[in-house]
């Protein structure tokens, strides 16, 4: 009981603005507002929770300075999905050495897809037990001027339950998990380190044996906290490099 009261006592102490927000993540997370729904008007949510119109628009600044809601003129808000341009872009950092903008978002090519039991190491990091089985998918990255990274996405059967040897992922994943199973990716952490690529890798990379190549582990975290998917990147580092704004 007095972990239920100080948890109360925490929410309490939040601005009025920020519960707001809270309340409004806690509708999408349950689905009841799925990712490209609009939301109801301000008037409309500020009535429903009996808070000032300001004090909804102040939560939906947050919301949409944290991307997961987009504002259309004219139209209204919507919860984000992982196509609006700019959410697709705020989870893509590789940029091409020459500085060139016409290369786009690369296109995807499948490797392989296999369905096995959850890795010590998986288990942690879902939350799952050795009993649960993950879905590994590996495939290779290009642009127009030709194959640029490797990679492997890792994800829980029990979040994805109706995976088959036949589900394939579209270039656009987050979009696809959005659109089928009501899962917003909130945010990403990622970890960079240089590795010396295997023969298998550079091969796919078009390299030679042995390449140093930028490796981007990433951890995707749906609106729960949660992590849905782990993803392995190895990026050719001769033509292509890693840039984050900071603001």
């Amino acid at each position: 009981m007095a972990l239920v009261e100080k948890a109360s006592a925490k929410l309490e102490a939040l601005p009025l603005y920020a519960r707001v927000r809270n309340s409004l993540v806690d509708r999408m997370i349950s689905g009841e507002w799925k990712p490209g729904e609009s939301l109801p008007s301000e008037f409309a949510i500020a009535e429903e929770l009996g808070v000032h119109q300001g004090t909804v628009r102040k939560a939906l600044d947050t919301l949409t300075a944290e991307g997961l809601v987009v504002r259309r003129q004219g139209r209204g808000t919507f919860v984000a999905e992982a196509e609006d341009q700019s959410i697709l872009f705020r989870f893509y950092r590789l940029t091409r050495n020459s500085g060139n903008k016409e290369t786009g978002f690369p296109d995807s090519r499948y490797l392989s897809q296999i369905k096995s039991s959850a890795s010590p190491q998986e288990q942690a990091l879902f939350g799952i037990s050795g009993r649960d089985y993950v879905w590994r998918f590996e495939r290779l990255r290009s642009d127009v001027t030709g194959p640029i990274l490797w990679e492997q996405l890792i994800v829980p059967e029990k979040r994805f339950p109706d995976f088959s040897e036949k589900t394939q992922l579209p270039n656009n994943v987050y979009q696809f998990y959005g659109a089928n199973y009501g899962i917003i990716v909130a945010k990403v952490a990622e970890e960079l380190r240089a590795v010396t690529g295997s023969r298998e890798v550079c091969d796919l990379l078009e390299m030679p044996p042995a390449s140093p190549l930028l490796e981007i582990d990433r951890r995707a975290f749906a609106l729960d906290g949660k992590i849905v998917e782990w993803r392995i990147s190895q990026c050719r580092s001769d033509t292509m490099h890693y840039r984050n704004e900071l603001k």
